[in-house]
């Protein structure tokens, strides 16, 4: 029996100084954690061509939940499941911060950029952007891209059901009833051309909050330029001349390949034709409609 006994305390010697098998990749793991925490934090304005750069100040309630969010990424602990199991934690080497794959287009719908910023740092209003651009051509950052802002709402595209987790919101300073500026315009295609470099985002996945939310929304407006901008990269837009579409064309399947919720088919139509068409944006479905509808449905 004592023999025993000084084997076990000899045994849980030798296993209490054994190297921890995965000391190195632990350490990987930590340091790549501390990258994208400081990744996350920044809050410093980046230059854009032919913009001036706005330093907006942070307020302390931002700083607070950029902590928690950023703390979050770093928590290490195992956890119970319900069949009695505890997790382990071995943490891996290979991963990075989840990019964003679309960028959603709105108009603010108020009178100024001050308004909207006012609106966006007010806890109660629940809404907010990654960017604001005012008619001048100032630039606005008011969060992180890597971090999920709030200002998709209940919409979709495609098989996407939550868009705030995998998009951009840029909001353009507009009351809906005027034409965008050229300063706004230009300070949008030099942001759209750093954003869809740096997360690789797919010129058709450049939409507006209209697209996504066709019952709801009505934004950017008809006075949007969206073939300025299909002509510079950024979204799509229809051929000068369109095909005709084949007898047997089906308009609703159509449309949700295109990405559009067609629930309800009327406001497919609609805000496919606020984006594609403009100068008739309604539910009815002419021969121009129909064609429009069969050309961006081949560039999908």
């Amino acid at each position: 029996m004592k023999n025993y006994f000084y084997l076990l305390i000899t045994a849980l010697i030798i296993s209490s100084c054994a190297p921890k098998p995965y000391k190195t990749s632990e350490k990987i793991y930590n340091e790549k954690l501390k990258t994208f925490k400081e990744d996350i934090s920044i809050k410093e304005p980046k230059p854009l061509p032919v913009v001036t750069t706005t330093t907006l100040i942070i307020d302390s309630s931002y700083t607070h939940r950029l902590y928690k969010f950023s703390d979050a990424i770093t928590k290490i602990e195992e956890k119970s499941l319900n069949n009695g199991i505890q997790t382990e934690w071995i943490g891996t080497v290979n991963f990075n911060l989840r990019k964003p794959n679309f960028i959603i287009l709105h108009h603010t719908a108020q009178d100024s950029i001050e308004q909207t910023i006012r609106t966006f740092t007010l806890t109660r209003t629940q809404v907010s952007a990654h960017y604001v651009i005012g008619d001048d051509g100032r630039v606005v950052q008011m969060l992180n891209d890597y971090l999920r802002a709030w200002h998709a709402g209940s919409g979709s595209w495609g098989k996407n059901k939550d868009i705030n987790s995998c998009s951009i919101g840029i909001e353009l300073d507009n009351n809906g009833n005027e034409p965008f500026s050229e300063a706004q315009l230009t300070s949008l295609m030099a942001l759209l051309n750093k954003l869809k470099k740096d997360y690789d985002i797919p010129k058709e996945n450049i939409i507006g909050h209209a697209d996504i939310a066709p019952s709801r929304k009505k934004d950017p407006s008809p006075l949007f330029p969206w073939k300025t901008l299909a002509e510079n990269g950024f979204g799509l837009w229809k051929d000068d001349i369109l095909a005709s579409a084949p007898a047997n064309f089906n308009v609703e399947q159509a449309l949700r390949i295109i990405g559009y919720d067609t629930k309800n088919l009327n406001a497919a139509i609609t805000a496919f034709k606020l984006h594609f068409i403009q100068t008739e944006v309604d539910s009815v479905l002419d021969e121009k409609t129909i064609n429009t509808i069969y050309n961006i449905y081949k560039k999908s």
